[in-house]
């Protein structure tokens, strides 16, 4: 698509064809910020402009997507509140700055915070403080790599089995942590704990 052709469909403010072309995540990054600006008060234009830089930031090397305009997106995305869903979208992006998750941990939706707590751009000090909040929030810690040690080592022992699942496939687990995950009762869990002291063998 030109230049040209996106601006008319922009002037024509043609909502469906613009929503139409935000499901593309190979949609030029400058023309999605064309169009995110104009609209930044329709909810679902503002929900898909999230849900785009959400899938092209989805594929195993994140890196490859990451531009200065992804940025300014997602600082702008996280003090819309058009749509509460695009602050979904920016506490989970990997590309996400640090000072923004940080912004984002003091959210009154509890949802936002969980993901946030599941980022591994969050800063360990903010991870830190999660340990304190609800069990939404608390549950994403134990698969995020940035999450401190000594967190991780108290989320060995706790009651949810899907919360020590996540523990013993984290890549930043201590052994230690591993080794107690190893003989855990669930044999899912021992099983996932094994297979990641095998890879760091």
């Amino acid at each position: 698509m030109s230049n040209i052709d996106l601006k008319n469909i922009i002037q024509n403010r043609d909502e469906a064809k613009i929503i139409d072309l935000l499901e593309d995540k190979g949609l030029d990054i400058e023309m999605v910020k064309a169009i995110y600006y104009p609209f930044k008060e329709h909810k679902e234009i503002v929900g898909q402009v999230a849900m785009n830089l959400s899938l092209r930031t989805s594929v195993y090397d994140r890196e490859l997507e990451y531009s200065e305009t992804i940025v300014e997106l997602l600082r702008d995305l996280a003090q819309n509140n058009a749509d509460m869903g695009a602050r979904w979208a920016v506490a989970k992006n990997p590309h996400t700055p640090q000072d923004v998750l940080s912004e984002l941990a003091k959210d009154e939706i509890n949802l936002v915070r969980a993901l946030v707590a599941t980022n591994p751009k969050t800063s360990p000090a903010v991870l830190e403080k999660f340990f304190s909040d609800e069990k939404i929030v608390r549950d994403g810690l134990s698969g995020n790599p940035s999450t401190p040690v000594k967190i991780l080592k108290i989320l060995a022992n706790d009651a949810d089995k899907m919360v020590r699942m996540r523990l013993a496939e984290n890549k930043n687990a201590p052994k230690e942590v591993l080794n107690e995950l190893a003989k855990d009762n669930d044999a899912n869990v021992a099983m996932a704990a094994r297979a990641n002291l095998e890879s760091k063998a």
